[in-house]
């Protein structure tokens, strides 16, 4: 299964401490994914992990976890470009909140993927299994 990983489910991925790393890394170990990563994603992994308490993260040692999440050897990661303008989001985006989650759905579809998801209330996206 081709993902693009959406930020959280990102985050829980390559930060160990998270409360969802487990579960990701099950999930991760039963289904091998592709992991896709795009502009968005990496930035908000970069930006919740340097700013969000409780990581305890500079920004270049959050740059550090990513690079090495990304060449990991027992993960297939690819980039998607982001060609998508706001043309592309979904009918259902309704709120400002639901805005980068559309977009998400889109790209990650018009490239051959799923959006993966630890949330349960994106139409279209993929929800990691608890």
């Amino acid at each position: 299964m081709n993902c693009l990983f959406d930020v959280n489910a990102l985050v829980a991925l390559g930060f160990s401490h998270h409360e969802f790393h487990g579960r990701m890394a099950a999930w991760m170990q039963a289904e091998s994914p592709s992991l896709a990563t795009c502009s968005i994603t990496e930035l908000g992994f970069v930006r919740v992990l340097a700013q969000a308490p409780g990581y305890g993260v500079s920004l270049v040692q959050a740059e550090t976890i990513l690079q090495r999440l990304k060449k990991s050897r027992i993960l297939s990661h690819w980039f998607i470009p982001d060609d998508h303008d706001i043309s592309h989001l979904p009918e259902w985006v309704k709120t400002l909140k639901q805005t980068p989650d559309g977009h998400l759905v889109q790209l990650a579809r018009s490239n051959g993927a799923v959006l993966a998801a630890l949330d349960e209330h994106i139409p279209g996206a993929y929800l990691i299994p608890r």
